[in-house]
């Protein structure tokens, strides 16, 4: 019958349960909370407080879709960290729960590294089957942005890091001087199409390595914005297709400089994309463009597996099980984990 993990996911405001017999993916059910649309950003109480509400049919809808019981399940995997403490301790204390009922172990997963794991899932959604180590994979979302030399299934370097903002922070605050709604990554991206990417220019970082730094972009698109608007109060409205693709351009042009450093460095020609902000579909297409330019073989998650998803967990436990290795009844989340 193969291995069965079943996958929990509550690290920011998703509620997801997952189902994964060996690689195959047989369910992967997300339930989202609109709740924190009108706050511009997650506010983390309620966010623990929609996981409690969610988790349980979540948990009965994935097991059904997989078409087994909970009894049939190996283990369950779990995030337990990074993340907002609140809607961590809602999926490690069910977890818990659930495993001790069932007396079947319990797999601690790392959501960063999960997040590259997916390229490992198999689908009927996957692409052309998964990298072969050590690959490079660009990690972008939200509340990260990373660099990362993977070495094999457990083991991963970090060569580069956001030393302030994240890439999809850049993308959420700057859409929303644009007057866009939360989140504003996606309506960017919408409006970029439409725009002119070289119509204006903006600030880039300096850094040498391979960090980045995004800080410094947000603040000269506010004081561009500023000192336009009091040139013309209408300016953003008459440009924001425009705008949206400039600020677009100049965040892939800064993830793209890195990366092209970062291959060069290692001579690792393999690359791989993942995270949220891996959904945008101006990032996805540069790096294609750039893998054909300079014969990379690269990796881009199906948009299902880009956004916070249990199917993650799932896998990255998959490969832990093999391993044995099990989290104890002790355990606790944490807000700020490492590789």
């Amino acid at each position: 019958m193969g291995t069965l993990i079943l996958g929990i996911e509550s690290s920011c405001d998703d509620t997801s349960a997952a189902v994964i017999r060996d690689r195959q993916l047989l369910s992967n059910v997300i339930a989202g909370q609109d709740v924190h649309e009108k706050y511009g950003g997650v506010v983390p109480e309620l966010a623990s407080r929609a996981h409690q509400q969610n988790i349980v049919p979540v948990v009965d809808r994935a097991l059904k879709e997989a078409g087994i019981s909970s009894r049939d399940i190996d283990a369950v995997a779990f995030t337990r960290g990074p993340g907002l403490l609140g809607s961590l301790l809602v999926g490690t204390s069910f977890t818990k729960g659930f495993t001790a009922a069932l007396g079947i172990p319990m797999i601690e997963v790392n959501h960063l590294q999960a997040h590259i794991m997916v390229h490992f899932i198999q689908s009927s959604e996957s692409g052309a089957g998964s990298p072969r180590f050590p690959f490079l994979c660009l990690l972008v979302s939200g509340g990260h942005t990373q660099l990362v030399v993977v070495r094999d299934y457990h083991t991963m370097e970090i060569l580069g890091r956001t030393i302030d903002d994240a890439a999809g922070e850049a993308f959420d605050k700057c859409a929303k001087l644009l007057g866009l709604p939360y989140p504003g990554g996606p309506h960017v991206d919408r409006l970029a199409q439409q725009g002119d990417a070289l119509r204006f220019t903006f600030n880039k970082p300096r850094l040498a390595g391979f960090d980045y730094s995004f800080s410094g972009l947000k603040t000269s698109f506010l004081y561009f914005l500023r000192d336009q608007l009091k040139l013309d109060p209408e300016f953003i409205e008459k440009n924001k297709a425009d705008l949206a693709a400039s600020l677009q351009h100049t965040i892939i042009d800064i993830l793209l400089n890195k990366l092209r450093m970062a291959m060069e460095h290692t001579g690792i020609d393999r690359v791989a994309l993942a995270g949220g902000v891996s959904a945008n579909t101006g990032l996805r297409s540069a790096m294609e463009r750039e893998a054909e330019k300079r014969d990379w073989e690269l990796f881009i998650p199906p948009f299902s597996f880009t956004t916070d998803n249990a199917a993650m967990i799932a896998i990255t436990g998959y490969y832990h099980f093999l391993e044995g290795h099990f989290a104890s009844d002790d355990i606790t989340p944490l807000a700020r984990m490492y590789f």
